[in-house]
C-alpha cells in the first residue's frame, strides 16, 4: 500500500510502516510541513497514497469525502498517552493495511481497534 504520513508521525512511524511492506511518503519528507489540509490531501490523492494521520479534522467526512482518496487514517490516542500507546496503535494499523483494502474508506485506529467509516455510495 502507498502511505503518506503527516507530519506528526515521525521517522518512527515511518518505519513501522515500511517494516509492514509499506510504500511510505511523509509530508515533511515532501516539503509539506506546516501546509494546509487541504493541500495534504489534494497530494494524497493526486499520488494515490492512503493519508495516516494524528490530524482528527480528516476525520469528517463532510470535509474529507473519503470516497475521493487511496483511504484515509486517523489516530486517536486516548489522553495522556505514551509513545509506546502510538507505536502499538501504528504497528496494528499498518498491519491492517497489509490485509484489507481502504481505498475510499475512513478508519479510525484506537487502542481498543480500527473503526471503518464507508460512506454510502
Amino acid at each position: 500500500m502507498f502511505i503518506k504520513l503527516d507530519e506528526n508521525l515521525g521517522n518512527r512511524g515511518a518505519d513501522i510502516f515500511r517494516a509492514a511492506g509499506h510504500d511510505v511518503s511523509s509530508v515533511f519528507e515532501q516539503g509539506l510541513t506546516s501546509a494546509p489540509d487541504e493541500k495534504v490531501a489534494d497530494v494524497c490523492r493526486k499520488e494515490g497514497r492512503c493519508l495516516v494521520t494524528l490530524d482528527v479534522g480528516f476525520a469528517n467526512p463532510l470535509n474529507y469525502n473519503p470516497k475521493l482518496y487511496a483511504g484515509l487514517a486517523v489516530i486517536r490516542l486516548p489522553q495522556k498517552a505514551s509513545s509506546q500507546i502510538l507505536y502499538a496503535i501504528m504497528t496494528h494499523l499498518a498491519n491492517a493495511l497489509s490485509k484489507t483494502n481502504i481505498t475510499g474508506k475512513l478508519w479510525i485506529a484506537q487502542q481498543t481497534g480500527i473503526r471503518e467509516y464507508q460512506p454510502d455510495n
